[in-house]
């Protein structure tokens, strides 16, 4: 069995137009089935974080973005050999038509809304700063 690394790195995109931000209801049979996400990926070996976000869009979303300035960190110990370290970016779609490839719904919601859906622990830390922030 190979060694997952630990902490293990993911990242995740803050998207905003208009005042609301992109969330992805995650698809039934991924980890955290039906909760609420920031899109993004696993950092894969030989990656940066942005390239890895840039490539998670694409292939999530059918995406082209811009990744923008690091907004926050997170870390969060599921279990003692899985933690998640998450590095959310400010990103901006520059092309592409949102499919969902990896999730059942997105919607674009308010700042000050996020409370109201359910994210998994590594995300919570990004929508409290993002409620007390609002969007810039």
């Amino acid at each position: 069995m190979k060694n997952k690394p630990n902490p293990k790195i993911v990242v995740a995109a803050v998207i905003e137009v208009e005042g609301c931000i992109l969330i992805g209801k995650r698809k039934q049979g991924k980890m955290h089935p039906g909760k609420w996400e920031f899109p993004g990926g696993t950092l894969e070996e030989g990656e940066t974080p942005e390239q890895c976000l840039k490539r998670e869009l694409l292939e999530e979303l059918a995406v082209i973005t811009e990744i923008g300035d690091l907004i926050c960190t997170s870390e969060y110990i599921y279990t003692p050999d899985w933690v998640i370290r998450l590095l959310v970016y400010k990103t901006t779609v520059v092309s592409g038509s949102f499919n969902l490839n990896a999730h059942d719904e997105i919607r674009w919601v308010r700042p000050a809304d996020l409370a109201a859906y359910d994210f998994p622990e590594a995300d919570r830390p990004i929508v409290e700063k993002l409620i007390r922030e609002g969007c810039r």
